[in-house]
């Protein structure tokens, strides 16, 4: 048994990808899964003639997770007895493939295969919900208050773990064909490793289309720690100035630990991950990075200038004097109190 899996923010591009997956698998079942106010989880089944089965379900606990769990990986196991085709599962707005993935592949009774995680998005959008600084809840994407998420944090994660982009363009919204084509282009910057379809046909990409495109992502790696005070004052432009940031950092506030890095739109937040795995001999030299300690950071952007995105992270490491005075510097992130 085959099953495809379709996240979405929205229900309108949810429909219309699952709709074009059920014209291209003949003999398959559509199942819309959603989660309402006050733990109502509705599952809507489908095949090529029409509803199957319609069945509303009061969750005591009504989050995400348990919405999956408790409602769709039960059907899902009874459909998969008697389905004759795949199984296109449409996830409640808001909910991670990766979270379904899971609860599938842990709750099934019988064998199934998930053959594709999709995400289903309009390009012309993309950007609007990267920059949006609201919760999914005040953006009115998902039932659940308590879910801090933003848009783009939602949809960062599953262009990362989605093998296919499915391109939507539910008719109830006006075309804005620039706007499109910026979306198609940051999309094969921040997902290169997906298929990119419109329906069921490939978007493909011509060398003159590659080379027009606004965005880039550069890559720079810095082997001694950061001034943490110079690092506060960059983060503010680094964020202004690119759309994601990714990575790790080396502060020489708390140098023993590793800081992940991840900024989407305006969001931007560190992590203390712990210590830095250790290696069987440091590199030797003064002021370079013992093991595999190192900044490694990641930037895509509009129009983005590797050379000033260089110096500025450049200008926030420690010089020769300050890494021979072994001063022990302020702590304005709090990294050395989450350890």
């Amino acid at each position: 048994m085959h099953l495809i899996v379709v996240s979405s923010l929205d229900a309108l591009c949810r429909r219309e990808a699952c709709g074009n997956l059920a014209a291209e698998h003949p003999g398959s079942l559509v199942v819309f899964h959603d989660l309402l106010e006050n733990g109502l989880v509705i599952r809507r089944v489908f095949d090529a003639a029409g509803p199957v089965e319609y069945e509303e379900t009061i969750l005591e606990h009504g989050c995400l997770s348990c919405a999956v769990r408790l409602d769709l990986v039960p059907a899902i196991d009874r459909l998969a007895a008697s389905a004759q085709g795949p199984i296109i599962i449409g996830l409640p707005p808001a909910v991670p493939a990766s979270v379904a993935v899971t609860a599938l592949n842990r709750g099934l009774s019988r064998p199934a295969t998930v053959s594709s995680a999709i995400i289903a998005l309009a390009p012309d959008a993309l950007e609007d919900h990267i920059w949006d600084p609201h919760t999914l809840f005040e953006s009115g994407f998902t039932p659940v208050a308590d879910d801090e998420r933003t848009p783009g944090e939602f949809l960062l994660g599953e262009l990362a773990f989605a093998d296919t982009v499915l391109v939507a363009e539910p008719d109830i919204v006006p075309a804005d064909p620039a706007g499109r084509e910026r979306g198609l282009h940051l999309l094969r910057e921040l997902a290169p490793h997906a298929h990119l379809a419109a329906g069921t046909v490939q978007v493909r990409r011509s060398a003159a289309n590659a080379a027009a495109s606004p965005f880039v992502t550069v890559v720079q790696r810095m082997e001694r720690p950061l001034h943490p005070g110079r690092f506060r004052q960059v983060l503010g432009t680094l964020a202004e100035g690119y759309c994601v940031l990714q990575g790790h950092l080396w502060v020489a506030s708390a140098p023993e630990c590793r800081i992940a890095i991840q900024g989407i739109g305006p969001r931007v937040w560190l992590e203390n991950t712990g210590t830095w795995p250790e290696e069987p001999a440091a590199t030797g030299q003064a002021g370079r990075a013992p093991g595999p300690a190192a900044t490694v950071l990641a930037a895509t952007g509009e129009g983005l200038d590797p050379a000033e995105f260089e110096r500025l992270l450049r200008d926030c490491e420690l010089t020769d004097d300050e890494l021979a005075a072994g001063t022990v510097l302020p702590d304005p992130f709090g990294l050395r109190s989450a350890s």
